[in-house]
């Protein structure tokens, strides 16, 4: 009974992996008004348990952008190494990243944020309130 019971949890635990790593890693983040590819965010999970992503390569605009409108640490930051997501959670029932914050270096704030995959891509959901009913997606691409 006991191998039975720590097969079942590897298989969990291997399950459970494959979900987050379909999220994780570099994804090339596309305007979801222009359909322009402006930048690779990398997703990755931090020392503490949590999700974050940063700018690892801005694609547009001219080297050595800084975040003007950004506030507190973040204002006048260089975008190239920004995190723009910050402390989320993997809810596995959801197979998403929910309950952070996701930053838009163009206009400075902070929304509440929803990360989950489809069809293959992932869906970055940006809004004023955490339900996500006043808000925007944009569509990621590997």
């Amino acid at each position: 009974m006991k191998a039975w019971l720590v097969s079942w949890l590897v298989l969990v635990a291997v399950a459970v992996n494959a979900q987050v790593n379909a999220i994780t890693g570099d994804w090339k983040s596309v305007d979801d008004k222009t359909g322009e590819i402006r930048s690779v965010v990398t997703i990755y999970q931090g020392a503490d348990g949590l999700y974050y992503g940063k700018i690892s390569r801005l694609l547009v605009g001219e080297p050595g952008l800084v975040c003007e409108l950004c506030k507190d640490e973040d204002h006048n930051a260089p975008i190239e190494g920004l995190v723009i997501i910050r402390g989320m959670r993997y809810d596995k029932k959801a197979n998403a990243l929910v309950e952070g914050r996701v930053l838009d270096p163009e206009s400075g704030k902070f929304y509440y944020g929803k990360i989950y995959p489809k069809d293959r891509k992932l869906v970055l959901r940006g809004s004023l309130d955490k339900m996500g009913l006043l808000g925007r997606n944009q569509i990621w691409e590997r």
